[in-house]
């Protein structure tokens, strides 16, 4: 959505304001709700930062003017009646004045937002390596570098395998954790994500018939 499109929204429905359901770009959680009037919709749109209309003090406010949690707008788009708001953004902190990530407390867990888990492991895993704590195993093993966590990998799928033919799902399953958190560490180190190994996998399907 840009701000051409703005016109063509019913603002008519709910007396100037739409509902605007803001939902994390990375991992799908869906953070908070806010109404948005014309002004509101337009700064969100140009100044890259999520901005509500305060149905209570009845003006506008940026989404962590206050506490510095702010949430970068990633995209905007509405709903097939014009009505309602879907904006994907990145929070930077918490969303929730309660300190929660979300102001769906208990939100119901679901493959895509469990997936998503691992986007915020590597969010972890940078931060460890940001702050080299002497406790850290992330962080360690980081420093010892790409060699030796390469090797790790090596030896991590070995014991994937073994694992596949010799042990129960349990198991199984531990290891393949162990796996993929050495491969996200591994990605990190070579200044790549888990988001570029999707995108080939999704590449290689969209080349073939």
């Amino acid at each position: 959505m840009n701000a051409a499109d703005i016109d063509g929204l019913d603002w008519t429905k709910g007396g100037g304001l739409l509902p605007a359901i803001v939902q994390d770009a990375d991992d799908g959680q869906v953070l908070m709700l806010g109404y948005m009037n014309r002004d509101a919709l337009t700064a969100t749109l140009g100044g890259g930062r999520v901005t509500f209309w305060s149905r209570s003090r009845a003006e506008l406010w940026v989404k962590g003017d206050t506490s510095g949690n702010t949430i970068e707008v990633q995209g905007v788009t509405a709903d097939c009646d014009r009505d309602t708001i879907l904006v994907l953004g990145r929070p930077a902190g918490p969303v929730c004045h309660t300190g929660a990530p979300t102001c769906f407390h208990g939100q119901p867990s679901s493959a895509a937002t469990d997936l998503g888990f691992l986007l915020h492991l590597e969010k972890i895993i940078a931060a460890r390596i940001a702050e080299h704590p002497d406790s850290s195993y992330t962080a360690t093993l980081h420093a010892r570098g790409l060699t030796r966590m390469a090797q790790k990998v090596g030896e991590e799928g070995l014991e994937v395998a073994l694992a596949a033919v010799t042990a129960g799902d349990g198991e199984f399953i531990g290891e393949s954790a162990d796996l993929v958190f050495h491969l996200l560490l591994l990605l990190r180190a070579r200044g790549l994500a888990i988001a570029d190994v999707v995108k080939e996998l999704v590449d290689r399907h969209a080349a073939r018939p």
